[in-house]
């Protein structure tokens, strides 16, 4: 780490000395003075006692960082007090031949160069300009900003920078900045000549017309208008010639080519653009030679160049030029770039952070790598390359500008470390002073080396106190007694500046401290100084006087450390003394941790929760029913379900369907009786389904035993799960049963259960054929995957002649289950030895079919349903054909005109199954696929007006099976029962989800429907008819709105960056993530699509493998089938990325939820609870959650006094022409003054309003949530949200605040802000001018931020005056005159969105004027 990060982390206690064991200081001669390193051994290591200091290990070159040392004594001194400040001794290398075999001493080679000639008519023009431009800054608008820059305060500015890396430019930086170009340039022309002082002129102003802030800063142009007039001043003279010898056509056109253009690739980041290139020609030293006549290259480049081209032929040549200025670093490059001659070099430059000019860390990385690879052969650097720079293969080093210190000197001659280096020094010839250096240099080094070695006595010396080098610790320092974090007098400045320069600004204000000197003069005494600190508008106070000091600096010192103090005390400051960002640091919106990990409160952070059920289903009972010798009786709840279908269907499966009742142990919540549910059944029918209340009823175990045997026969066909009534596991946590009751509804609800019929079904024989149980498949073995099936095919397909996989292969029919080839079904015993009946002739006209197990009576057949025996498939029988036997001829497929492939359907099953057909002359049964259980909750088909039509079409294209009746199985479980279970599923998981929500209503315990609170628990991925969308963007807005009065309120002395951060921390997804956890939200909440196949039923538990996940994950159902598929696959819905709810493991009470679904639910339901009870209900919801906003009313009363505003200021104001654009009076004007008051203006008592903005944003994004919200009632999430980001916008608000002429009154202090407010005002009076036509913010200009807040600010100011009251009128009138929202652009897809924003200013405004009830 640097040395001041070390010291600002001592500083502010992140680290204690007494922590580290090492300190390694690298270039530690920079320990003097107020060095970090200094400060770092003054500050902490020498307050430390002994026992706990760390070890000090120093490495330097040379240990006095000074122009030399005058004598061995001096010498000695400045050794000891390095030693006495790093308490360390120091210790170098006896023998000097030792250290040069590890690292060899370059040879030190003098060249001398002319001096130049004085361009004196060129210099004094630049020299006027300097002056001009100070002059035109003096007398600018912006007299005192470009005083206090230029002069003022600028060590704080730089302390500033150096300590925080805090870089400030304003306006009259311009100025500034323009007057150190001109000083560069005139630099360039003195020691480098005219043509490069060009091309430095020429790069500065290429750089300032490609600068992007061009838009907005006045002082661009300012500085263009300069460097314009100094380009052509220096190009007019340039143009003049480049050579006077005759031979020497250098600007012939021919060759005027730039050369440096062959080198584009060479070219490095950080340097000057090309703008200009010598003339053509080989011989270098010539052209050099008459450009030096000419006075275009000094005598000083000529020689470097020379010095340059004796490395020609030199093998791996790696060189490194030091030059004292950041501009010769960026303009040598190209110099050497486009003579031919030193084509050989490939040149680039490395300079430093600390100029306008700088290179980022990352370029400079870069840089030195290509140095060190040899993609970079030449390094011009600044200085900022002689300390740490390690390249071995550097093999020359020159120094341009003679060093300016031994340390220097000693440094960059280190650079060349290869073995043979040259160190070349280039001194101007009879220069006294280039020469006394050289000489003071090598005996200092010497001098050094040797008091190193053999070290002086000193005891003869009287005042040794010169050897004390560790400064005494100010008196005064101000420390944090928790943390032990310190400001001393050293650090409080900087510390200043930069809590002012976290403070929250925009481009137009760049806030700092000022300081006001005052002078005191007492006859006979020295003069003393006071200083007056005065902070930016939006700081907790400001202004604070300091104490009379000895200096004007430790005055301005003083004044800071109380100033610190004092911040400290009211919270501005943390206990690390560091700014306050609010409650905790500010969390970065990322979704994921270093480890890549997504973090709480994302939609990717997903982790598994148990799915709830609820209490009142939990019933020991169920356990009951075993011993079927125990007639004990039990006391149950008789619930029917009445199914009442709405729509036309001529399809008769849909109709006939059996009635069901519901068996609960505790009596149900009248709300759930209440509940009406739709059921999707059809694209032409939808059926409302609802419990009834029929009575209590007591059974005895014997017959509960049979009902619950009815009731797992049942479930488990229904939901495709082969479970034995005798042997499956019952949960008491779940405890109900489906039973099947009889017409006609007689006052007994114990003999309206059918009890024949679960007689029958529970004591069927057919239940001991593994083809009649649910999921043959996995009794024979097999699977449609190993033998090759497709799910895409359905009776015709591709899958023929048993070529695909290499076997032979059987098609599936849609439905689910697994296909066996016959010869598996036959060996398995599953069907009767046909030989016995083959004698048998069956008599069709008794009526009767030969089925696979048995005759059977064909008026009973109809309606009931059949398994196949070859497939292993169910079908429900619609009819017996008896046009059609085996022996009829199989239908072409549709379009196929090539020849036939099955000559008869006993044909077909020979070919296709192996099957050998004995009764051929059967009449064939034609039935129907049994489907899977679908999600019925769900509209699962476009709504259309040609319903009938379409459902007539529809049964057209219902795909019939036509089967032969012995190879079918009757199976006990009549059609129509199946039918009517199939709708169980999705009425039992609304009714345990509302059984939840009223669950969740009783521990909230405030009166609201449960129906409200269901809808705030469902997510949109349910793909339900209702959703906690809408909700939660109520919820969100009105969340943000309570917390932002809270906050406000109680926080007077926050500033709005503070706010809105402890605002973050109090309503982020990741907070209420926590708070969701914490109530346990996670077991309420439906997040999951119904999958009926995931739904556990009592007794029946799904069984998760490869075939039950196909119903979400198997993308290839998406896929267009056949017309056999028409009817069988409705429910499927297309699936990316996995949704909430959806399971890869193998337990169906466990599902899957985003922590932000969960935040998502906590605002759905404040939301609901705002809409069912007001606020009252809302804000008891949030004290529920753990959300506290109840303030102290005395508190509230202090935080809102009367602000009481200068005279001068209020009669600035226009108050009767603003509170007219208002259309309200005013109570407190202080208000208003600092609802229009911005941080650019210079504070004079009276806040920005960055504070009331915050409040006003979160009272307006309510309002209009809300109006929104209740007068678009049927409008869905998505376009509410648009509908909400349309108003609630600063691009609109900013044209609210035009149209009604707020921007009139802004008070600010910001020249680029008033020009930009003039440009978006003449784009808004054009728009307005061509009527119906809005840019919307597209327009060429956009609109500044600043009108946009105020009209929240003066919003919040609205808030404040009217006593903080929030009982609003939203009656607002609709001014269809002024293109308001109405119902016919509402209809329109999306450009009633771009309506809304014209109608926002109307609305606004009047939700504003309407505040008072």
């Amino acid at each position: 780490m640097t040395a001041q990060i070390l010291l600002n982390i001592l500083r502010h206690s992140i680290i204690k000395m007494e922590a580290i064991d090492l300190l390694i200081l690298d270039e530690c001669h920079h320990a003097v003075k107020k060095h970090p390193y200094s400060l770092v051994m003054s500050e902490f290591y020498h307050t430390t006692p002994k026992e706990k200091r760390p070890t000090v290990f120093g490495m330097t070159a040379s240990p006095v960082n000074l122009k030399g040392v005058s004598s061995q004594v001096d010498c000695a001194m400045k050794i000891r007090n390095l030693e006495s400040k790093l308490d360390s001794i120091v210790c170098t290398i006896k023998d000097r031949k030792e250290l040069e075999k590890h690292v060899p001493m370059p040879s030190e080679i003098v060249v001398e160069y002319d001096k130049a000639a004085t361009l004196w008519s060129l210099h004094e023009q630049i020299k006027q300009m300097e002056v001009a431009v100070e002059e035109a800054a003096q007398s600018s608008s912006k007299r005192s900003k470009w005083q206090f820059m230029g002069a003022r305060d600028a060590g704080a500015k730089e302390e500033l920078r150096q300590v925080y890396g805090v870089s400030e430019r304003t306006e009259s930086d311009g100025a500034a900045n323009l007057v150190q170009k001109l000083r560069a340039i005139n630099y360039a022309l003195a020691e480098l000549g005219q043509w490069c002082a060009f091309k430095v002129a020429q790069s500065f102003l290429t750089a300032l017309q490609n600068d992007e802030r061009v838009s907005y800063q006045l002082d661009v142009k300012f500085q263009e208008t300069y460097l314009s007039k100094v380009v052509s001043l220096l190009q007019c003279l340039l143009s003049e010639g480049a050579a006077s010898d005759k031979d020497m056509k250098a600007v012939d056109t021919e060759n005027d080519t730039e050369l440096g253009g062959n080198n584009l690739d060479d070219i490095e980041e950080g340097e000057l653009p090309d703008t200009h290139a010598v003339s053509g020609g080989e011989h270098v030293d010539v052209i050099i030679g008459a450009a030096v006549a000419d006075g275009k290259v000094t005598p000083k480049v000529q020689s470097l160049i020379k010095i340059l081209m004796k490395y020609q032929h030199t093998e791996d040549f790696r060189a490194i030029i030091f030059v004292e200025r950041v501009v010769a670093a960026l303009v040598l490059p190209k110099v050497f770039s486009e003579l031919p001659s030193l084509s050989f070099i490939k040149c680039a430059s490395l300079i430093g952070h600390n100029n306008s000019q700088e290179m980022r860390t990352c370029q400079m990385q870069d840089t030195i790598s290509k140095f060190r690879d040899g993609r970079v052969t030449l390094l011009v650097a600044t200085s900022v390359a002689e300390e740490g720079l390690d390249i071995r293969q550097c093999n020359v080093v020159i120094r341009f500008d003679l060093a300016k210190t031994v340390l220097a000197y000693i440094q960059s001659r280190g650079r060349a470390r290869k073995p043979g280096s040259d160190y070349i020094l280039m001194v101007e010839r009879e220069n006294l002073s280039h020469a006394a250096f050289l000489r003071n240099a090598r005996n200092s080094e010497e001098t050094l080396r040797k008091e190193a070695i053999e070290r002086t006595d000193l005891s003869h010396l009287k005042d040794t106190s010169r050897l004390l080098s560790v400064d005494v610790m100010p008196g005064t320092v101000y420390q944090v007694e928790t943390t032990g974090a310190v400001v001393s007098l050293n650090s409080a400045v900087g510390l200043i500046h930069f809590y002012c320069s976290q403070l929250p600004s925009d481009r137009y204000s760049i806030l700092r401290p000022e300081f006001i000197m005052e002078r005191h003069e007492k006859p006979g005494c020295p003069i003393e100084y006071s200083c007056r600190l005065q902070l930016p508008c939006n700081a907790p106070f400001e202004k604070l006087e300091g104490p009379i000091c000895s200096s004007m600096r430790l005055a301005q010192q003083a004044v800071c450390l109380a100033a610190c103090k004092k911040l400290h005390e009211m919270g501005a400051f943390t206990d690390m003394l560091l700014p306050d960002k609010g409650s905790g640091e500010e969390v970065e919106k990322v979704d994921q941790n270093d480890e890549g990990d997504a973090l709480p409160g994302t939609a990717r952070h997903r982790e598994f929760y148990p799915e709830g059920v609820a209490d009142i289903l939990k019933g020991e009972w169920i356990l009951s029913g075993r011993d079927c010798c125990d007639d004990s009786e039990l006391h149950l709840y008789m619930y029917a379900v009445k199914c009442v279908d709405s729509g036309v269907s001529k399809d008769p499966f849909l109709t006939q369907v059996s009635d069901f009742a519901v068996l609960f142990g505790n009596q149900l919540d009248a709300e759930v009786l209440s509940m009406s549910m739709d059921l999707f059944i059809a694209r032409a029918m939808i059926t409302k389904a609802s419990l009834v209340f029929r009575g209590a009823i007591c059974i005895t175990e014997r017959q509960l035993a049979s009902l619950k045997n009815f009731h797992v026969r049942l479930m488990s066909i229904v939901l495709d799960v082969d479970v034995e009534p005798s042997t499956t596991p019952w949960d008491p946590t779940k405890a109900y049963l489906f039973v099947p009751v009889v017409g006609d509804k007689s006052v007994d609800p114990f003999k309206e259960i059918d009890w024949d019929l679960v007689d029958e079904i529970t004591r069927a024989d057919a239940w001991t054929n593994p083809l009649q149980r649910a999921r043959p498949d996995v009794y024979l073995g097999t699977n449609e995957r190993t033998l090759g099936g497709d799910r895409r095919e359905y009776g015709f397909g591709k899958l023929r002649n048993g070529m695909a996989f290499g076997q032979k292969c059987h098609p599936t029919y849609g439905i689910r289950g697994a296909v066996a080839q016959f010869d598996v079904v036959k060996a398995s015993g599953l069907i009767p030895n046909r030989n016995a009946f083959e004698m048998q002739k069956v008599d069709l006209s008794k009526g009767e079919l030969m089925m696979a197990d048995g005759l059977a009576n064909v008026q009973d057949l109809v309606g009931k349903i059949v398994t196949a025996a070859h497939s292993g498939k169910r079908f429900y029988v619609d009819s017996i054909r008896y046009d059609m036997t085996a022996e009829t001829s199989f239908p072409r497929k549709e379009g196929y005109l090539g020849p036939l492939q099955y000559s008869s359907y006993a044909d077909y099953y020979k070919q296709k199954y192996g099957v050998e057909l004995l009764f051929k002359r059967e009449p064939l049964i034609r039935g129907r696929g049994v489907s899977y259980c679908k999600n019925l909750l769900s509209p699962r088909f476009e709504h259309s007006e040609a319903l009938e039509c379409e459902c007539e079409e529809t049964l057209d294209k219902t795909y019939y099976v036509f089967l032969p009746p012995e190879l079918c199985f009757v199976h006990p479980l009549p059609g129509s029962l199946v039918r009517g279970a199939q709708r169980l599923p999705s009425i039992m998981r609304r009714v345990e989800s509302m059984l939840l929500a009223i669950q969740l209503k009783d521990i909230i315990d405030y009166p609201v429907h449960a129906s409200k609170i269901l809808e705030a628990l469902t997510a949109a991925s349910c793909q339900e008819t209702f959703c906690y969308e809408r909700a939660e963007l109520l919820g969100d807005a009105y969340l943000k709105w309570v917390v932002s009065r809270f906050l406000f309120l109680k926080y007077p002395q926050k500033h709005e960056g503070q706010l809105t951060r402890m605002r973050q921390q109090m309503v982020s997804n990741m907070v209420l993530y926590q708070y969701a956890l914490s109530k346990g939200l996670q077991s309420y909440i439906q997040a999951d699509r119904f999958a009926p196949s995931r739904w556990a039923a009592p007794g029946v538990l799904p069984i998760f493998d490869e075939d039950t996940k196909e119903d979400l994950f198997d993308q290839e159902k998406l896929l267009t089938e056949d017309k056999a598929g028409t009817n069988l696959h409705d429910d499927d819905y297309e699936d990316g990325e996995k949704e909430d709810g959806e399971l890869e493991s193998d337990s169906s009470s466990y599902r899957v939820l985003s922590s932000k679904t969960l935040a998502d639910v906590v605002e759905a339901l404040i939301g609901v609870y705002y809409v069912e009870g007001g606020k009252n209900a809302a804000n008891h919801l949030m004290k529920w959650i753990g959300i506290q906003v109840e303030s102290d009313p005395e508190e509230i009363e202090c935080a809102v006094r009367p602000t009481t505003v200068p005279e001068s200021i209020l009669r600035s104001v226009d108050f009767d022409a603003l509170e007219g654009a208002l259309n309200i009076k005013f109570k407190d004007w202080g208000l208003l003054v600092e609802a229009i008051t911005h941080a650019s203006r210079p504070s004079s008592g009276i806040s920005c309003y960055q504070r009331l903005e915050f409040v006003g944003d979160a009272v307006l994004d309510h309002l209009i949530t809300r109006h929104l919200f209740f007068m678009y009632t049927d409008l869905p999430p998505g376009r509410l949200t648009d509908l909400r980001a349309a108003a609630v916008n600063n691009e609109n608000f900013a044209r609210v605040a035009v149209k009604h002429k707020l921007h009139l009154h802004l008070r600010h202090g910001s020249s680029a802000l008033e020009k930009q407010i003039r440009d978006f005002v003449k784009e808004v009076q054009g728009e307005l001018s061509k009527p119906g036509f809005n840019s919307f913010g597209l327009g060429d200009c956009k609109a500044p931020k600043v009108l946009g807040d105020i009209v929240e600010s003066i919003a919040g100011a609205i808030f404040l005056d009217s006593g903080r009251d929030t009982r609003f009128t939203f009656a607002v009138r609709v001014n269809t005159a002024d293109k308001g929202w109405t119902d016919e652009c509402i209809g329109e897809p999306m450009p009633s969105v771009k309506k809304a924003k014209d109608s926002a200013a109307v609305l606004l405004l009047e939700l504003l004027n309407k505040w008072y009830s």
